[in-house]
């Protein structure tokens, strides 16, 4: 039986991934991942680093990606809620420059495969909320690059709702445009 449902998002390589849940009136159970499905499903990367992190409602961590040692991300909320987002900044893809955006939550129990390649963020729709994700490569504080949250070229469509407070990092709030951006990755040279 399989564990997961695997569902293409249009951009090659970003895949929501859906867990089957095995609920009872004790509470639930479910794979969070299985190499060997995720195999099958074309997706066959190995993961060396586990993150976690808590954020209050309002939170935009994003874009972030790694220049010479780019991570694809298996992501998560285990309380909460967020909108996740993916960029594809792989030259030579179809989808070059385009984004895709899903409701990642402890409800819906979805997981989103970000791939080596993408910038990455989310922002916290719920009052909290904890995000896990699995690395295929190290984090490298000296390799940290970004792209504006808010880049018109990309038009990232944030649910920000009414009277809700952006909360961004100093650092998140100076990323360069789309425009000024010089891609590192090459659609045949990232996994």
């Amino acid at each position: 039986m399989a564990n997961f449902r695997f569902v293409e998002t249009g951009i090659e390589g970003l895949v929501v991934v859906e867990p089957t849940v095995f609920g009872d009136n004790r509470g639930y159970f479910m794979e969070t991942y299985h190499y060997q499905e995720f195999k099958e499903a074309g997706l066959g990367m190995a993961f060396v680093q586990d993150n976690q992190s808590k954020s209050r409602r309002g939170v935009l961590r994003g874009l972030h990606f790694q220049k010479n040692n780019p991570q694809g991300k298996l992501v998560r909320a285990v309380s909460g809620e967020v909108f996740d987002v993916a960029v594809d900044l792989r030259k030579g893809s179809k989808t070059y420059g385009k984004w895709y955006g899903v409701v990642l939550s402890e409800e819906n129990k979805k997981q989103f495969y970000v791939p080596e390649g993408f910038a990455h963020g989310f922002l916290v729709l719920s009052e909290e909320a904890e995000f896990v994700y699995k690395c295929t490569r190290f984090y490298d504080p000296s390799d940290e690059g970004g792209l504006m949250w808010d880049d018109p070229d990309i038009g990232i469509a944030w649910p920000v709702e009414e009277g809700m407070d952006l909360i961004l990092s100093d650092k998140d709030g100076r990323h360069p445009s789309f425009r000024e951006f010089e891609s590192p990755f090459a659609m045949d040279a990232v996994e």
